[in-house]
Parts: structure tokens; sequence; C-alpha cells
């Protein structure tokens, strides 16, 4: 199997390094094209103002100059053009990509741009027990994605369809499948603060999750120590609305 590492973080960061041992416990066919520097929250951009430039470290890995969508696309279009990868893989994220974090991820939206381009792909982030620089850890990950990565990919997948994978701070208790959460943002937090000029600068911060009682969501099965895998698909249109507008635009 060939497989293709991206990721969001850059490819110099420890969670690209802890899915590059992941990947080859499954395949020796391994390539890496990711980008140069972190791209975290850059979502599906796509670098369309300056050009991209790529720099070949060895001979099957690649650091571009742009977005995790660039990269894939990179890959796909460019690099592995003449032998592209039977599946893609993402990560591993340095925090968690749950609920709608996978609206601005750029490490789901690498797994999205495989898909539109049909490789099987698969997003996956590690939630932190401590974020402080070289505290990171991404055993619960290490321990436990190759095998579930052979137990997706031997499964049937719909057309447009892409997952995402989220470990626990610690040794998962086990593995769910789940719903996508939400989070309410009538609560996000924003942190105001000064700079030593005297300029207020702010930090984003998450809100208050929603409690989705005899659901399997994202956010409970994480937080309840479990591997969450997330099925997500491309086609957002909502179908029940459209008959509703139907209507109304008719009348």
């Amino acid at each position: 199997m060939r497989i293709l590492l991206t990721n969001d973080d850059g490819i110099s960061a420890p969670g690209f390094a802890a899915l590059e041992r992941i990947a080859r416990q499954l395949s020796d066919d391994i390539w890496l094209v990711a980008p140069a520097e972190e791209q975290s929250g850059a979502g599906h951009s796509l670098t369309l103002t300056k050009p991209i430039r790529v720099r070949q470290l060895d001979d099957r890995r690649f650091a571009v100059a742009g977005t995790p969508t660039d990269s894939v696309m990179m890959a796909l279009g460019h690099i592995m053009r003449d032998h592209r990868p039977d599946l893609i893989l993402s990560g591993v994220n340095r925090g968690p990509n749950l609920a709608e974090d996978v609206t601005y991820s750029g490490t789901v939206s690498a797994a999205m741009e495989g898909t539109l381009a049909g490789v099987r792909s698969i997003a996956m982030s590690q939630m932190m027990a401590s974020y402080a620089h070289g505290e990171e850890s991404f055993a619960a990950a290490e321990a436990t994605a190759a095998d579930i990565i052979r137990r997706v990919s031997g499964s049937d997948w719909g057309d447009g369809v892409l997952i995402n994978i989220n470990f626990p701070p610690a040794q998962p208790k086990g593995v769910r499948v789940t719903e996508q959460g939400f989070r309410d943002y009538g609560h996000i937090a924003i942190d105001a603060r000064t700079d030593p000029r005297g300029f207020p600068y702010y930090w984003f911060g998450y809100g208050r999750e929603i409690e989705t009682p005899a659901h399997r969501t994202d956010l409970e099965a994480v937080r309840a120590g479990f591997v969450s895998v997330t099925p997500l698909h491309l086609d957002l249109t909502h179908r029940a609305t459209m008959a509703t507008l139907a209507q109304s635009l008719e009348s």
C-alpha cells in the first residue's frame, strides 16, 4: 500500500514524526509531502496569490511553502502524479479536531482534499495532557493508530467520505464510532491582553460544550477517554430544507 503523509503543524512537527512511525507499521512505501511551516487553522485554503515552492529533503520527503491543501494538491498533481497513493494520512495534529474544529482544521482539510481527489483519507489528532513545548505526547496515537487504520481501511466507505480520528490524552479505554459534536459559540472565550507597547491584542478560546445526552459525539467520547472515529462527508446539502425552499420559491 502506497501512503501519502501530510499535516498542518509543519513537516518538522513531532506529531508528523509520530505519524511516520505509525505509517511504517503499515507499509514501507511512504511519501511525505507537508507544509514547510505550521499552518494550523488554515482550513481548506488554497494559495492563489503567490507561487508555491517545494523543497525536496530526500527521495520521498518534500516541504511545501503553502497550506495543507496546497501540499496534497502538489503531491497528487505533481510529485506523485505517476504513482498516486492508495491512502492519505493527515496528522498527527497537536491537539484535537472535534466538533466544529473540522471546518477550521488544516489537518482535516488535507484529508478533505484527498477525498475530493478520490483517495481514501484519514485525519488524526491527539488531545494533549500538556501543551507545554517539549512535553507533548503522542503515545496514545502511536499505541493504537496502526491497528485502527487497518480496520477502518478494510471497511466500506461511501463516496465523498473521510475519516476523522481523535485520540484521548492517555491510554485509550477503547474505540467509539461517533457523530460530530457542537460547542456553544455564544460562550466563546476571547482573552483580551495588552502588549508591552500598550496596544490591545486577543486570543480566541473554545466555547462551552453542548451536552447531548444519549448521543455519541466526538467531544464526549474523547473526554471519556475513548478514541473517536467520525465519518465525515463532503456533500453539505441539507436535503430536508431543499423541499421547504422549493415550496417557498414556487409559491
